[in-house]
């Protein structure tokens, strides 16, 4: 994958998900494929009501970490681009929070690489996150599944 055409947001704005796709798309006449995934967050989480999601970030050092994961999915499939948004702030339910989205010449390898992506993006990234719920606010641990997801990948390997 060319470099040139990853891309990295980390950002409290929201997003346009069909102008990023467009762009992501243009970059190159290769593409033959877009896979695409949008986190949107939700009102309820353990049976808690969530009224706030709170995310903080170390700048930087999270850009670095999900461009490092766009990079190992490069050298697993054969993509022509990515592109990561990832919003941080605080975020009411129903509000887009990530965006994945990866092209390639053919399907498989970017629906695979989304879903590689995305799961290396809830355990690798450095992203703290806090709920508001009717009985206060709660720092959120890592999920068992998230970690099962990426270590299924790593069994491929």
């Amino acid at each position: 994958m060319n470099l040139d055409n990853m891309s990295v947001s980390v950002q409290q704005q929201d997003f346009d998900v069909s102008a990023e796709l467009r762009r992501l798309r243009d970059q190159s006449a290769q593409v033959g494929a877009v896979a695409s995934f949008v986190g949107v967050v939700r009102d309820i989480n353990d049976s808690q009501t969530v009224s706030v999601l709170e995310l903080e970030h170390y700048p930087g050092m999270t850009e670095q970490s999900i461009a490092d994961i766009i990079i190992m999915a490069g050298e697993r499939w054969q993509l022509v681009g990515a592109r990561v948004i990832h919003r941080v702030g605080k975020l009411l339910p129903t509000d887009q929070i990530v965006l994945v989205a990866v092209t390639s010449r053919h399907r498989g390898d970017a629906f695979a690489a989304c879903e590689f992506i995305m799961d290396y993006l809830k355990t690798r990234a450095p992203f703290w996150k806090k709920e508001q719920t009717e009985e206060g606010a709660r720092w959120l641990d890592a999920r068992s599944a998230d970690q099962a997801a990426v270590d299924r990948w790593e069994q491929s390997d």
